[in-house]
């Protein structure tokens, strides 16, 4: 099949902010990197949708669909949905295809920038080729892929734009269309499917933008040729000579939506296309451009270390693509870069990821709470499902905000300190921001729920105290303990913080929410130092379950007391658990003053974890499942609440004895608190 296309050309309303030039070094804001043997791909996102590119041409392994989930099996949970692959492509020159064994000089560079995937190459003899991966900020579930073709010599290509469909999707049914509004005609390649068990249907739109080849062709277009390979492959492609040193420049964009978010996901898609073929590239790429730029008003500065400046940066990257201010979503585990977890919503979010966010953009903090806020009436009803009062948070949580853990798991029965990590979340969220609308409409209707939960959690105890018996701690390699230092820890934290939001909207707090928060147990060894649960007798831990209640809950705060547990657990910790527990370790010896030692748990917190070539992050040095975005959480708390000396008091954000390691010049956080303000250590 052969259109020919016409085009109501747009003229540019704002000059070009982005640069094409490649940036072949590293810096603080560009990782750029050759081929290499093991290769682990950064994700291009913006809370919505995430592309992960490969090292390949105009290769792109999947997309990630934030918030949309089908069952992984008729028997099976939740899982989060891969996307109808729009952003593959097949480039020809002169009838051969451009592949990984045809190509020379080989370079991608991340732009943490701006969100840009740079990829670039020599074709041959015969071009200079480069495309840039966008997942547009403003245009939320659609990305743009921007191309550049220099000839060294006259050529021809033929460009070839695919919709991959997974093979677990259900009944795709794939089309081409011309859509046509007085003289603007607008070709969309589509393809629509039901998810694995037919819970969503997902619908994938795409099509071709030329950008202007000079003033007197800017009209001709290339003539369009669509081949559906099948109802899973479907493909639109144009030819176009090209002749020697005349750049062309042209884009493939798509978008893809589902019924989770729309109830008409087909027509929505070819909307963000149309919107996205009837803008100039140099109004999009601004206007993304320009929400990248508001983002990084919160940002770390590090003078004296590059690399660990590129490796923050990395980090802060990847919590800010993965969120979004204006979304009421969560950040899973892997963020958007991967299934794993099933994309499931833990405490990764509130106890490791919320911190650094609340500190550097309230706008994404808001989303985060609001997104628990928004499942309490499903919390309620699972308290009142197992004997409890109040809300009772699932450990893992999806869309529905019911229990989302594999039911042979005890975590999603007995892990129940995510409901106090909630509420952990929520008082902080208020403390920094001193929003008292949201704190009655939203903060402290939750504070209450999971005080009254605890309240009825807690058992009491022959002498007076209370205990909290049955639970998987932090600690997962201990099931079914009682009095675990942690939840314990935690439950105290919430109930006191009930008391405070109570107060602070002038209502009379339950007052045996204080009674039974003063009165639980944290067990001691003889020595002093605190006990992980009530029988715990030195076993290998998989997190540092009791030096979090240093940090970040302040129930421990005697500086002997501190220093005892760090020496204790320190050598407890498994090489095979989850970086963060470093992370807490290095956060408490900065605090107490020294910073070689904070600095060297600093670095164990993430480099045995950093996959090549760009540094993304495993959960564990032993594990191979980036990118982590928990990880990345713990070591930004390490530079904010660790060397930066900053804290969350009732006074707001304060900074309290900042420290720098030797191999830093100066630290400069900026952007922090609701006030935007800069904290410079020297």
């Amino acid at each position: 099949m052969i259109y020919k296309v016409v085009y109501r050309i747009f003229i540019p309303a704002v000059l070009l902010l982005w640069s094409s030039k490649l940036i072949s070094q590293n810096d603080g804001w560009n990782i750029s990197v050759g081929k290499v043997d093991a290769y682990t791909g950064i994700v291009s996102a913006n809370g919505r949708i995430g592309i992960l590119p490969e090292d390949k041409p105009f290769v792109v392994k999947s997309i990630i669909l934030n918030n949309v989930y089908d069952k992984e099996s008729p028997l099976g949970v939740s899982k989060i949905l891969l996307g109808i692959n729009f952003a593959n492509l097949d480039i020809e020159i002169d009838g051969e295809k451009i592949t990984e064994q045809n190509v020379s000089n080989w370079q991608q560079t991340l732009n943490m920038k701006h969100g840009g995937f740079k990829t670039s190459f020599i074709f041959k003899n015969k071009a200079e080729v480069s495309y840039t991966i966008y997942t547009l900020r403003q245009v939320q579930y659609s990305g743009y892929i921007d191309i550049k073709i220099k000839p060294l010599q006259d050529i021809q290509i033929k460009a070839t734009g695919k919709i991959i469909t997974p093979e677990e999707y259900l009944q795709p049914i794939s089309t081409f269309r011309v859509l046509q509004d007085l003289e603007t005609t607008m070709p969309i390649l589509q393809t629509v499917a039901k998810s694995r068990l037919g819970k969503h249907t997902v619908a994938a739109s795409a099509t071709f933008v030329w950008h202007a080849i000079n003033s007197t062709r800017e009209h001709q277009r290339p003539e369009l040729h669509h081949n559906k390979i099948s109802d899973y492959d479907n493909r639109l492609s144009f030819e176009q000579k090209l002749e020697k040193n005349k750049t062309f420049e042209f884009a493939w964009t798509g978008a893809v939506t589902s019924t989770q978010d729309f109830d008409d996901p087909q027509t929505e898609s070819e909307r963000f296309v149309i919107f996205n073929l009837l803008n100039h590239r140099d109004v999009l790429l601004a206007q993304h451009n320009k929400l990248w730029d508001t983002l990084w008003e919160g940002d770390i500065e590090i003078e004296g270390d590059l690399q660990s400046q590129q490796d923050v940066r990395l980090a802060l990257y990847h919590l800010y693509a993965f969120s979004r201010g204006d979304s009421n979503l969560s950040i899973a585990p892997m963020g958007l870069s991967s299934q794993n977890y099933n994309g499931h919503i833990f405490w990764d979010t509130e106890l490791w990821m919320y911190p650094p966010l609340l500190l550097l953009n309230q706008d994404i903090a808001r989303s985060l709470v609001n997104y628990r806020s928004d499942r309490l009436d499903k919390a309620k009803q699972k308290a009142i499902n197992f004997g409890y009062q109040g809300a009772m948070f699932p450990w893992e949580s999806d869309e529905t905000g019911e229990e989302a853990t594999p039911a042979w798991a005890l975590t999603g029965t007995f892990e129940h300190h995510i409901t106090a990590d909630v509420a952990i979340a929520f008082w902080n969220y208020y403390r920094v921001v001193k929003d008292k609308n949201w704190l009655a409409t939203r903060g402290y209707p939750m504070l209450k729920e999971i005080a009254d939960f605890w309240v009825s959690r807690a058992t009491p105890n022959a002498d007076g105290t209370y205990s909290i018996n049955n639970v998987v701690g932090a600690n997962e390699f201990a099931a079914n303990i009682d009095d675990n230092a942690f939840t314990n820890g935690a439950a105290i934290t919430a109930l006191e913080f009930a008391t405070l939001a109570a107060k602070t909207l002038g209502h009379t707090p339950n007052p045996i929410w204080q009674t039974v928060a003063s009165k639980i147990v944290i067990h001691q060894f003889p020595d002093g130092t605190t006990r992980e649960n009530r029988t715990y007798n030195g076993e290998i831990i998989k997190q540092a379950d009791v030096n979090l209640l240093s940090y970040p809950l302040h129930v421990v705060t005697d500086k002997e007391a501190i220093i005892r547990d760090l020496k204790y657990y320190e050598p407890k910790l498994s090489p095979e658990g989850p970086a963060m527990g470093q992370s807490v370790f290095a956060v408490l010896y900065a605090r107490l003053g020294d910073a070689e030692e904070a600095f060297r748990l600093f670095k164990r917190s993430y480099e045995p974890n950093k996959r090549p070539p760009f540094g993304a992050l495993a959960e564990a040095a032993t594990s191979d499942n980036p990118y982590f975005a928990t990880g990345a959480g713990g070591m930004l708390q390490v530079v904010l609440f660790g060397f930066g000396g900053l804290d969350i008091t009732e006074n707001g954000i304060v900074q309290k004895n900042p420290i720098l390691p030797k191999a830093w010049k100066s630290l400069t956080l900026k952007g922090i608190g609701p006030d935007k303000k800069t904290f410079v250590i020297k």
